[in-house]
């Protein structure tokens, strides 16, 4: 890497995984948040994951920084769209009819994720909300405003992800982790598969825009990336 893993420690997560192609899946890797807490330094947010510093380091370390060039905003914004909103909305989908059927098959089963498909109905309204408004308002005026224009719609999108990552605790709480019973069916099994495969996607899709659509617009940090 140009820049050495020392210089590291004290920039913040989510700067560190839109700038370092492959260090998203080295977060993942050791469970270390990076989408709505992207302001925490790398050092900060290993410790609070009780992670092996040295390790990460040297997951870090081994990514090449040229891996993958910047995307025009147009085709970021697209790809957002097309990877992750219409995505999401059939996922959402399928799990609030699976999450009703494992929890009605199981009810009185001390594991079974009680609420969870009520929790998922919940937030896809919300999810759907923002999305909406970002294909309708949002991602278009980010191609037409000024920053300084954008500055209070990107405040409220940051606001909404940052909801959403209440949301995934939430999830973490009722599936325990996602952590199967020795007896689960196969639409157990399945259910906290694509539970998993959610989470993983909308937190992928929250750390596009946080930390890599919206700083392109964002006055401050751009004065800082210059």
């Amino acid at each position: 890497m140009a820049e050495t893993i020392n210089n590291l420690h004290d920039r913040g997560v989510g700067d560190i995984a839109a700038q370092l192609p492959g260090a998203s899946a080295v977060f993942h890797r050791f469970g270390i948040e990076f989408c709505c807490q992207g302001h925490v330094s790398l050092a900060d947010a290993v410790r609070r994951r009780n992670a092996d510093l040295t390790e990460v380091q040297k997951a870090l370390d081994a990514l090449d920084p040229k891996a993958a060039p910047e995307v025009p905003t147009g085709e970021l914004i697209d790809h957002i769209q097309t990877r992750y909103h219409d995505v999401h909305r059939r996922q959402i989908a399928e799990l609030i009819e699976l999450s009703h059927k494992v929890e009605s098959a199981h009810v009185n089963h001390p594991k079974v994720p009680a609420g969870l498909a009520q929790t998922i109905t919940q937030f896809r309204a919300e999810l759907e909300a923002l999305m909406k408004k970002q294909e309708m308002t949002h991602f278009p005026a980010l191609q037409t405003k000024t920053p300084e224009q954008l500055a209070l719609s990107i405040r409220a999108m940051r606001h909404d992800h940052d909801q959403f990552a209440f949301f995934l605790d939430q999830i973490d709480q009722l599936t325990d982790g996602c952590t199967l019973p020795k007896d689960a069916c196969a639409s157990w099994q399945a259910l906290y598969t694509d539970v998993a495969r959610f989470k993983a996607d909308l937190i992928e899709h929250i750390h596009l825009e946080n930390n890599v659509l919206f700083p392109r617009f964002e006055i401050t940090r751009q004065a800082f990336r210059d």
